[in-house]
């Protein structure tokens, strides 16, 4: 199908609008005035309208015209977008990028990375997705993701760059007000058992699920993220352990109060990765960046 307006006669129209007059604008577009009074008379034939008052000495839109304009001025920047983010692509840059991040890890650091890249003015659409436990690994192997944040288990082989973002230090809390908060002593088992225990859920789509710390409790309450756990924990709905970084400030101001355990867990060491094949320059950048960054 044969559209009456092109990229080419919007060009025009807004060259003569911003100019006044046909012969300023082919001055600006580098044309003659009598290829810009063929392209406007064209096009006012093909829609059937008048597009310019041509009574004064100023060239004066009519409301078709302006209507024409209007719509037109998006459409030119929409084209004008497209060519950049081509011409971009082909210098490297990739046009999307998505860092999955777990739940452990906390916004601020990341979002600190994200403002130095707008710096870099380029057009690159950043996306994040959270993701806890195998999730991370999980959005890699899917093509969710192009890089993973705080990714942490069994380190696959051959396919991923892999490096240590950081440690991950654990410590058993419980709300002020829960029952075991006034415990004296080493907490066993057996009185963890005996309340409500909080984990966060494993976000895997397609690889086997992992569990973190379960015990064999009478109530188990899974939730989306490590915040959400933090907070079930404060609110005094279950018992569990968390992150050290996560856990402190509740510690601090005394809402969370942490109890030494028979089962304690070790620090566990924390990644970042990506796909070998992944080279585009946006990645390189995070991937460098990302390295160099405080986490926890």
């Amino acid at each position: 199908m044969r559209h009456a307006v092109t990229l080419d006669a919007l060009r025009v129209l807004e060259a003569i609008n911003a100019k006044g007059s046909f012969a300023a604008a082919a001055d600006a577009l580098f044309k003659v005035p009598s290829a810009l009074t063929y392209t406007i008379s064209k096009l006012e034939t093909d829609l059937g309208v008048a597009l310019f008052d041509r009574k004064g000495q100023r060239a004066t839109l009519t409301p078709a015209g302006k209507l024409v304009l209007a719509e037109g001025v998006e459409l030119l920047q929409a084209a004008n977008s497209l060519e950049e983010r081509v011409q971009q692509l082909e210098s490297g840059w990739e046009a999307k990028l998505i860092i999955a991040k777990d739940t452990v890890i906390p916004d601020e650091p990341l979002l600190a990375l994200i403002a130095q890249f707008c710096q870099l003015d380029k057009h690159v659409e950043i996306t994040v997705i959270e993701e806890a436990l195998g999730g991370g690994w999980d959005a890699l192997q899917s093509k969710r993701a192009d890089i993973a944040l705080g990714v942490t288990g069994e380190l696959p082989k051959g396919q991923y760059h892999v490096s240590q973002l950081g440690e991950l230090e654990f410590v058993f809390v419980v709300s002020a007000s829960h029952p075991l908060a006034n415990f004296i002593g080493l907490i066993e088992g057996h009185h963890i058992r005996q309340f409500p225990y909080v984990v966060v859920a494993d976000s895997s789509r397609n690889l086997p699920g992992r569990s973190s710390g379960l015990f064999d409790n009478k109530q188990l309450i899974r939730v989306s993220s490590m915040l959400s756990k933090a907070k079930a924990q404060v609110a005094g709905v279950g018992v569990g352990f968390l992150p050290l970084h996560i856990a402190k400030p509740y510690l601090d101001n005394g809402t969370l109060i942490a109890k030494a355990t028979s089962l304690p867990r070790p620090p566990i060491p924390l990644y970042f990765a990506k796909e070998k094949s992944k080279t585009g320059k946006a990645t390189q950048w995070f991937w460098q960046k990302i390295s160099q960054q405080q986490w926890l």
